[in-house]
């Protein structure tokens, strides 16, 4: 099975926010009578969407070998690498008019040295990078202003399955082209190779280059930016309808955090926890699957405040149920630092209802604040690219020379997958499952692609 970003690829490699200013939402309208007959029509309200939808190019730089991706020989042979540009297509749109904002998809623009956008007039126009979120896949940028149309945003939690949405993107690098279809789904999510998910699926027909394009309701309103589409036989088996956009409501509260901040601050209950089991479900008294197990509440957190205990089954947060620890893991994405949190708790065979707000989940720890065998090491949480393909752990992404962190072997760009003191999957519960530091501590560590074991002296 393959979930594959909508960018296209031509070559290997590319203050608090006041509400986004827009034009009045533009209604879905009927022509005059064709041949005696009244036929619908999304072309007045079309006409008010598109100028806000723009076309993306982005040109980034890549590294390529006469050896391809044959890591030997690029190695023994690294005089033969040459430097060239490489360009992908996508689509974004306007959400602010006044300030020249677009959004569009992180994959579009990742890693790009210049950045063009194309306006639905014709203009082509220089556009400055303002802030991305990998893990959501949401990227912002500013664009001169003048003449500008935006696109108004809709509730996207209004959304019912059934509801008409119109997708309007650059496919191919042809041309602004429009589809339509319904909403499939709402809130959907365990979608293979996505980072944070709560995914509007439709089927209406997206195709490679409408990454970042709109997601519109029959109103002209913004509901979602396109990001992705579905096929286990591939992209040559073409589009079956499992297509997947990013709903307004998160694209906000991402975009206001990056205007504000410049990054994505994300909250955490501060728990570990593990899945339900068939054998853990019959002495919980729940389903196989249902829920959450707690194995660690994490001092002074929001779930410490809150009152929960090793051995609570989390059945749900803020109403949305929980099967998993990815479940769990991704709800606590999709919340900011702050948000008050309503748990659905089971404990000893009774229901209770907690109440926890979320703090902030780090970005980068010192090693020496961890164990003193870590001393020089500076740990950080994994990037995007690898939680999307179902790493688990942390990395290293800064080691002192000289330090004992070096000394034991640590390097720079190493991944932390295990310890010989239990499992983890954040910086916060590798924190504590390296707690004991009397007892021997062994690492086990990804290097490239080499998965081998260290023992901190």
């Amino acid at each position: 099975m393959r979930f594959r970003p909508l960018a296209l690829g031509l070559a290997i490699g590319l203050v608090a926010m006041s509400p986004f200013v827009g034009p009045s939402p533009a209604q879905a309208a009927l022509p005059v009578q064709v041949g005696g007959q009244v036929l619908p029509s999304l072309a007045p309200m079309l006409a008010k969407v598109t100028p806000a939808v723009v076309s993306v190019q982005a040109q980034s730089r890549v590294r390529v070998s006469p050896f391809g991706s044959d890591p030997v020989f690029s190695q023994m042979f690294p005089g033969l690498t040459q430097s060239r540009i490489a360009e992908s297509l996508g689509s974004g749109v306007i959400v602010d008019a006044e300030r020249g904002l677009v959004i569009t998809n992180h994959h579009v623009i990742e890693g790009a040295e210049n950045v063009s956008v194309q306006l639905a007039d014709g203009r082509a126009l220089k556009a400055t990078f303002v802030g991305s979120d990998p893990q959501t896949d949401i990227a912002v940028m500013r664009i001169p202003t003048g003449g500008l149309q935006a696109l108004p945003l809709g509730d996207s939690q209004a959304l019912r399955v059934g509801d008409f949405v119109v997708a309007v993107g650059n496919p191919f690098g042809i041309g602004q082209t429009v589809t339509s279809g319904i909403v499939s789904a709402v809130g959907r999510t365990g979608i293979p190779g996505a980072g944070y998910q709560n995914f509007i699926q439709t089927d209406a027909p997206i195709n490679p280059g409408n990454s970042g394009g709109a997601l519109v309701d029959l109103n002209g309103r913004l509901i979602g930016i396109n990001t992705a589409t579905f096929n286990p036989r591939g992209s040559a088996a073409g589009n079956i309808g499992l297509s997947f956009a990013i709903p307004s409501d998160l694209v906000k509260s991402v975009t206001r955090q990056l205007l504000t901040q410049g990054t994505v601050q994300r909250g955490s209950l501060g728990v570990d926890a593990r899945d339900v089991t068939a054998a853990l479900a019959r002495q919980l008294g729940v389903q196989a699957g249902e829920g959450v197990v707690v194995t660690r509440v994490f001092p002074g957190s929001g779930a410490q405040r809150a009152g929960v205990q090793v051995g609570d089954v989390i059945l749900s947060a803020n109403g949305t149920r929980l099967n998993g620890r990815d479940a769990l893991h991704n709800f606590e994405g999709l919340q900011a630092v702050g948000d008050d949190v309503r748990l659905e708790v089971l404990r000893d065979g009774k229901r209770l209802t907690l109440s926890s707000t979320l703090k902030a989940d780090a970005g980068s720890l010192a090693g020496a604040d961890v164990d003193p065998r870590l001393a020089g090491a500076t740990l950080a949480a994994l990037p995007a690219k690898l939680v999307q393909q179902g790493v688990v752990g942390i990395s290293v992404s800064a080691v002192a020379a000289g330090s004992r962190a070096a000394a034991n072997g640590l390097r720079a760009g190493d991944l932390i997958v295990a310890t010989n003191q239990g499992p983890f999957d954040s910086l916060s519960s590798f924190r504590a499952t390296v707690n004991l530091r009397n007892q021997p501590l062994a690492l086990e560590v990804i290097r490239g692609g080499q998965r081998g074991q260290l023992l901190m002296r």
